[in-house]
């Protein structure tokens, strides 16, 4: 009993003092709040004080400033500007157009004899040295044909050296001796023609080169004429391009030509050798054709961009074009002036690879605007810093 009398005491004690600490808690967060909110309201207010003391000061410099010319100067705030200088330097203009690479020994290797295909050694792709056997023609009538030729010279030459030796001793009439000498010379003569047509039978490349194409299988029966090895050579490369007929006059041969060959990443300068004399109808182009070295890893048909210059002025000024804006009086640009950006307004000549030319407007040396020349209008005060 006594037991149960000292449990219920316990439990009252800390039923208090639960109760108690939840109280003292809810009290802390209830102020927290409170005091919250009134910053929160005190923000709000400092706000609003704010942007009506702004609205004031900004109302105020107007009036001051509408009364007072140098006080508007003096207030305005500086743009922060990057500049460069207008240069004095040669300036080029090139035409760009693309190019392609050509041989002037693209040929058709044709057969000259006819008969069967008997050997293909070219194969597509292949590099091949100048007398590098291609294919080979069966060429057995021809042997055939010489065998029975050469017994033949072998006899017409032993009755010609006896009826040499005969009309030497004065036997025999000159008449013999003439038919012998011109059986013997004949002979001859259709041998080394026979064998000239053997060795055409073996078709061998005319020139340092790159099997292309070949348009025979094995066993096929050729004619004389027939395409069998289309054939580039490796050297006398030039390339050639399509200029729009706006150039007619402008390009010359011998005009200078920088050559790009994006896909080795090399460039070359080089010439123009000769220019079109017709005008395409379909396009309105004629055609450049351009000298090309030999030149490492640059083959037929790769692709090449021309750049032939048509303008240049060994004292030029120029501009970075971008700097360029144009308003109802015409093009500008803006020019530091004691700390203050200015209106120069400029005559634009040729413009390339974004530079221009500037004819009139500029002489050279003039501090400009680069970056933040969007931000500035005539008049502004500006601080340069470094770009």
């Amino acid at each position: 009993m006594i037991t149960h009398i000292y449990r219920n005491r316990n439990m009252k004690t800390f039923s208090k003092l639960v109760l108690s600490t939840l109280t003292m808690m809810t009290f802390s967060c209830g102020q927290q709040e409170i005091d919250l909110a009134g910053l929160k309201a005190q923000l709000k207010e400092y706000k609003d004080e704010y942007h009506e003391l702004g609205n004031k000061i900004e109302d105020l410099e107007q009036e001051i400033s509408e009364k007072d010319t140098s006080f508007a100067a003096n207030n305005r705030k500086s743009v922060l500007v990057t500049t460069v200088k207008a240069k004095n330097e040669s300036f080029q203009h090139y035409v760009e157009v693309t190019g392609s690479v050509l041989s002037k020994k693209n040929v058709n290797i044709s057969a000259e004899v006819s008969g069967r295909v008997q050997e293909i050694k070219a194969l597509e792709g292949m590099r091949v040295a100048k007398g590098q056997v291609l294919a080979v023609i069966d060429a057995e009538s021809v042997d055939n044909s010489i065998d029975e030729l050469e017994k033949q010279l072998e006899l017409a030459n032993i009755l010609f050296e006896k009826q040499q030796r005969l009309w030497n001793k004065e036997i025999g009439t000159e008449v013999q001796f003439l038919e012998a000498k011109n059986r013997k010379e004949t002979l001859e003569k259709n041998l080394a023609s026979l064998k000239t047509q053997k060795n055409k039978a073996t078709i061998r490349a005319p020139f340092h080169g790159t099997i292309e194409e070949v348009t025979v299988r094995l066993g096929e029966l050729v004619q004389p004429g027939m395409p069998i090895v289309n054939f580039v050579g490796e050297s006398d490369l030039y390339i050639e391009g399509d200029i729009s007929e706006s150039f007619v006059g402008v390009l010359e041969k011998g005009d200078s030509v920088r050559v790009e060959f994006p896909s080795i990443g090399k460039e070359i300068d080089t010439k123009v050798t000769a220019v079109g004399a017709i005008i395409n109808p379909d396009n309105r182009t004629f055609k450049v054709e351009v000298f090309l070295p030999n030149l490492q890893h640059v083959k037929p048909n790769m692709v090449s961009i021309l750049r032939i210059k048509d303008y240049e002025n060994k004292k030029a000024i120029t501009v970075p074009t971008n700097l360029i804006q144009r308003d109802n009086k015409g093009e500008y640009v803006f020019v530091v002036n004691d700390g203050k950006a200015v209106k120069r307004y400029i005559t634009k000549g040729e413009t390339y690879h974004r530079v221009s030319e500037i004819k009139e407007g500029l002489s050279g040396g003039e501090t400009l605007v680069d970056k933040g020349f969007r931000e500035v209008a005539e008049g502004s005060k500006v601080e340069i810093v470094e770009s």
